[in-house]
């Protein structure tokens, strides 16, 4: 969803970044990519309203799920909302919640309880 310059710069940060499209999901549904993030212990990074639908989004362990909201959905409208929200963050510490991010909130809503 993101473009790779997002990618490339969160990696430069010291982020473990893997895209969807590098696991051939870049036409997969939601519950397949939320699936695919959850195997792997990762945290899914989104600009898709629909993961904070408790339908798609389930209440079992998951590493995470943050939702950016920016408009327009530049590279550099994400990273202002993500660099900050990352800080000083372990991919830990993103487990079991949705973050729902914009420039001018950061909601943490806790989804499920457990080790993701």
């Amino acid at each position: 969803m993101f473009r790779v310059e997002l990618a490339q710069q969160l990696g430069a940060a010291g982020h473990d970044v893997v895209r969807a499209a590098q696991h051939g999901l870049d036409r997969a549904d939601d519950p397949e990519i939320l699936s695919q993030a959850i195997s792997q212990q990762r945290v899914l990074i989104t600009l898709d309203a629909h993961f904070g639908d408790w339908a798609i989004l389930p209440l079992a362990a998951h590493g995470g799920v943050i939702r950016v909201k920016v408009n327009p959905t530049t590279t550099a409208n994400v990273l202002r909302v993500l660099t900050p929200l990352l800080a000083g963050r372990r991919e830990q510490d993103f487990a079991n919640h949705l973050v729902i991010a914009s420039p001018s909130r950061v909601r943490w809503i806790l989804t499920a309880k457990g080790k993701a």
